[in-house]
């Protein structure tokens, strides 16, 4: 009569142990049903699920896997599974799997607490926990810091926007983002990601920059945040703002180009991108002439902004239309996805804004990447205490997989 068994393996990780281990189990004919292993600062831990054949061969093969565990310094244990258990166990596989990600400058056991207690309170099963962020020295400032827990989840929550609504809760008071995916084929099969410019890939908002060189900064600011916000419709206030800069010379473009700053992280995903085969593009409510500028750094395939009309070399307050506006943006995303021969959820938009809501809807993967209360709250995902970089963490990346 066949037995099934688990064997829990431990202590000091090295060489040739997992081959001197199923080396003892292809002896006695054992057929494995499930492997898994974990190394932990040097320390291992191994666990294996077996089919044996026979139970006089079962006491054959768990006496010999006693004494190399002995010979190898490791801890050894069996625990015994019924057919029932194994057969449920089996049947629970087809349930559906979510991927939940834990984006900090610093890891702690809070954190890990409140997200596992969200998870089993709304009926989620951790199967697997990985650390995606590279090892971390002691004395790393707090700012410079980045970690990632990744928890692979099996189950359906009964209420998903709740779950979401508790998850984006602890997330702003604990000062971290917390993700919830459903782990599918497209998660790491992405191919297209577009970007919003402004406050997105650079640390600024161009359209402010210009109005402060027109004698007009403050006056735009506030229109520029009430539209950012959701309060103002984009397209209207996008046209008041512009026509504030007419007379404009169009010298003052270079200087401010030149002091534009790339967000944190930003050379870092484009880098990761390329090297991945992924078609890049901005799509940006800001104009075109610093678009361009991105577009040589970073290597961006495409570029979608606004024209910036010059009549001798002043600025008229007026763009040459289409104006990319929230609906423009959605419409790119899609033809580009055509163009490209991609199904929708092998996408990725990335925006701070109210404008890019729409295109963060309908991406495979929509980041709202320190956005305003509104945007954070309406986007799937939303990454706010680490870099752009943080998004080849959504896609399940390992920092020891980069470049």
């Amino acid at each position: 009569m066949r037995e099934i068994v688990l064997i829990n393996i431990t202590g000091e990780d090295r060489p040739g142990l997992t081959a001197a281990i199923t080396g003892v189990l292809a002896r006695g004919g054992v057929n494995i049903l499930d492997i898994g292993q974990a190394v932990i600062h040097d320390t291992l831990s191994f666990g294996i699920l077996v089919e044996i054949p026979g139970t006089g061969q079962a006491s054959s093969v768990l006496k010999d896997l006693l004494f190399t565990g002995y010979e190898l310094n490791q801890q050894v244990r069996f625990t015994p599974v019924s057919e029932d258990d194994y057969c449920n166990w089996v049947a629970n596989q087809g349930k559906p799997r979510h991927i939940v990600t834990l984006l900090t400058r610093k890891v702690t056991a809070e954190q890990l607490q409140r997200v596992s207690s969200i998870t089993a309170r709304y009926g989620l099963n951790i199967d697997h926990i990985d650390r995606l962020s590279g090892r971390v020295a002691l004395d790393t400032p707090a700012e410079q810091g980045k970690g990632c827990i990744e928890f692979s989840v099996r189950g359906e929550p009964a209420d998903p926007q709740a779950l979401r609504a508790e998850f984006l809760s602890v997330a702003q008071e604990l000062n971290v983002d917390i993700a919830f995916q459903q782990d599918s084929l497209f998660r790491r099969n992405r191919r297209l990601a577009v970007f919003d410019m402004d406050s997105t890939l650079i640390e600024a908002e161009v359209i402010d920059e210009l109005a402060k060189a027109a004698g007009v900064g403050e006056q735009v600011s506030e229109i520029t945040e009430r539209a950012m916000r959701g309060e103002l419709d984009f397209r209207a206030s996008f046209k008041e703002r512009l026509a504030l800069l007419k007379g404009l010379d169009v010298k003052v473009l270079d200087d401010i180009g030149a002091s534009l700053r790339l967000t944190e992280g930003a050379e870092t995903l484009f880098a990761e991108l390329k090297r991945l085969g992924y078609k890049t593009a901005i799509l940006s409510g800001g104009f075109t002439y610093f678009a361009k500028q991105l577009q040589a750094k970073l290597g961006i395939d495409y570029v979608f902004a606004n024209e910036l009309e010059v009549v001798d070399g002043k600025v008229t307050g007026v763009a040459i239309e289409p104006i990319v506006d929230a609906q423009r943006k959605a419409d790119l995303l899609v033809e580009l996805a055509r163009k490209e021969g991609l199904q929708m959820e092998q996408t990725i938009a990335v925006g701070d804004g109210a404008n890019d809501l729409p295109m963060l809807a309908i991406a495979g993967l929509g980041v709202a990447f320190r956005a305003k209360p509104l945007v954070r709250q309406s986007a799937r995902q939303a990454i706010s205490t680490l870099g752009l970089d943080g998004v080849l963490y959504l896609l399940g990346m390992r920092d020891r997989e980069g470049a």
